[in-house]
């Protein structure tokens, strides 16, 4: 044998096989928990629809502290509350049945943790309100670092999209998902309006609310630079968007009436009633613009 040539020893084939075997099952697992862009427009769907749930949930705390229909606004917030808490175990741990994978970003765990906390703070306005004890000043307080934190979870899950698809379709479920939240913050501003709650200051955030819903609906269908928001040519999209439209243009003229400051029982009437079906048809647009992202 040549003397340039040595024979590996039985170690060296060991460490080298041992190597081998640990890069295979490395990309193995990069590969079983790499996510899709289908998994993405879920994510992003499912974490923006907690930015709704925290102002449904305040909004219907706040529609029993009026005494408008208590007995289905308690029934609705436990729904309400179930939900939230369902969909954020499954954001931080993984939920099959919401076809959620657990969190892995440090920084969207890191947000998360700070969304449970804000939440186990929350959450107790809840279960009192359900009982007929409604803290209006508190719930005005805390809703909305839930809400801010809420929101930040799935922009930082729209740029990781982005970044892991080279897809920018990420940033037309989040605004489509974000119309869900204000038609649920405008119901909540317009109650504490009429509940003589800091009014000023909210009929100020309803006039701002109601400009961002108007601005963006028109930006689904029409596109918008500023907003990133391109042309959409689909027609179910067109279709369901124009649903929308019909219902938004109807409940526009109260919520403008009731950001003056005079809030009549009439306005409320409309409000009630004309909220949830906004807020569901627009639920279906954002499901289409989740199926046809990918």
């Amino acid at each position: 044998m040549s003397p340039f040539l040595i024979a590996p020893s039985k170690k060296s084939l060991l460490i080298f096989h041992t190597l081998c075997l640990s890069l295979c099952l490395m990309m193995l697992a990069t590969q079983a928990f790499a996510k899709t862009p289908e998994d993405y427009a879920n994510i992003l769907n499912q974490s923006g629809k907690q930015r709704m749930l925290t102002q449904k949930m305040s909004k219907e705390m706040l529609f029993i502290a009026k005494g408008i229909n208590t007995t289905q606004n308690q029934t609705a917030l436990a729904q309400t509350v179930a939900l939230f808490d369902k969909t954020l175990n499954g954001l931080v741990n993984g939920d099959a049945s919401l076809k959620l994978p657990a969190a892995d970003s440090k920084a969207i765990i890191k947000v998360l943790g700070r969304v449970t906390q804000l939440w186990s703070e929350f959450k107790p306005l809840t279960i009192a309100a359900a009982a007929g004890e409604v803290d209006i000043a508190e719930i005005a307080t805390l809703n909305l670092p839930l809400l801010k934190n809420s929101n930040t979870v799935v922009r930082l899950y729209e740029k990781e999209a982005r970044k892991a698809t080279g897809k920018v379709s990420g940033i037309v479920i989040n605004l489509a998902g974000k119309q869900r939240m204000l038609t649920q913050k405008m119901s909540k501003e317009s109650i504490l309006i009429a509940l003589g709650h800091e009014s000023s200051e909210n009929q100020a955030k309803l006039r701002s609310t109601i400009s961002l819903f108007d601005r963006t609906l028109k930006g689904l269908k029409s596109g918008n630079a500023d907003l990133e928001l391109p042309t959409n040519s689909q027609p179910q999209i067109l279709a369901q968007l124009a649903v929308v439209e019909q219902l938004w243009v109807k409940l526009k003229p109260t919520l403008e009436a009731i950001s003056t400051g005079m809030v009549t029982d009439s306005d409320l009437d409309v409000l009630y009633k004309a909220n949830l079906p906004l807020l569901k048809e627009m639920n279906k647009a954002v499901s289409l613009f989740e199926k046809t992202s990918v």
